[in-house]
């Protein structure tokens, strides 16, 4: 088997292409950015990538965005991403067959991680659970947020912008006590029920801020 590894950390590039050797598997270039992802992909033919989320110029998303444009030439392109964070932005399209997400911290095991890459190079999915739980939980936040009339997305939006009801008010030019009647809206669609322990205003926001 013939792999790209694309990953910033030369510490992490090398450990993995080490790790690989020891498992009978060739790492044909390892990278450190996107277009050089994609570029050693075309190069090298390889049998599988395995990609990290961040790295640069920006280290917020290259890796899976430059994942998908590999994807986008060779559809049936077998990719592992292998890193710290769950980009629920990109990871949705990405995920289908041939595909791996595992979460750096919860690999804690040589034999397993080398038969996952074995699985997606054959054509298998192996995603780590809590990357599932957490793109269940963007996917239940886009129906609930969907649920929100025009009206109380704008109010929610004010809200976010840190706004108390008196601003909101005068910015959409109602009443206070129509505001108010929007927050019980948000509150209900969004199932925040009253509990002494939480605080409702702020989790509608992060709700509506996605996180």
């Amino acid at each position: 088997m013939r792999v790209v590894i694309a990953e910033d950390s030369v510490l992490l590039r090398e450990g993995l292409a080490r790790l690989l050797a020891d498992g009978g598997i060739d790492t044909v270039a390892a990278v450190a950015d996107g277009p050089a992802l994609e570029a050693a992909v075309r190069a090298h033919r390889p049998d599988l990538a395995i990609v990290d989320v961040r790295m640069p110029p920006t280290h917020t998303d290259e890796g899976l965005r430059a994942a998908l444009r590999v994807r986008a030439e060779r559809p049936d392109f077998p990719i592992l991403v292998l890193s710290q964070y769950v980009e629920e932005r990109y990871a949705g399209d990405l995920i289908g067959r041939a595909v791996g997400y595992l979460l750096k911290e919860r690999v804690a095991d040589v034999t397993e991680f080398l038969e996952a890459v074995r699985q997606v190079a054959a054509g298998g999915t192996v995603i780590d659970p809590e990357v599932v739980v957490q793109l269940l939980s963007r996917q239940r936040r886009g129906a609930l947020l969907d649920s929100l009339s025009p009206r109380e997305r704008e109010v929610l939006a004010l809200m976010a912008e840190g706004r108390s009801n008196t601003a909101i008010a005068a910015r959409l030019v109602v009443t206070e006590g129509a505001v108010e009647k929007h927050i019980s809206g948000i509150f209900a669609k969004l199932a925040l029920g009253p509990a002494p322990e939480d605080h409702r205003r702020v989790l509608a926001v992060l709700t509506y801020l996605g996180r």
